[in-house]
């Protein structure tokens, strides 16, 4: 093995980008979590129904 092929490896990003999406009505918006981190489930106002529900993360976008 090359001494480049070691110090030209990629790191791997802290972060991560996942879609959350509303379990009453489908609405959907993004955050930001770390990758380590558990999967998000919160309480946040529904736009579409206009109360509060449960959000829970659907899929990992992209890494930050």
């Amino acid at each position: 093995m090359f001494i480049t092929n070691i110090l030209l490896k990629k790191a791997k990003s802290k972060d991560i980008m996942v879609v959350l999406e509303s379990v009453v009505s489908g609405h959907q918006f993004v955050k930001i979590r770390e990758r380590l981190g558990d999967k998000i489930e919160m309480l946040r106002f529904d736009p579409y129904i206009q109360k509060m529900c449960l959000y829970r993360e659907r899929k990992k976008i992209r890494s930050m």
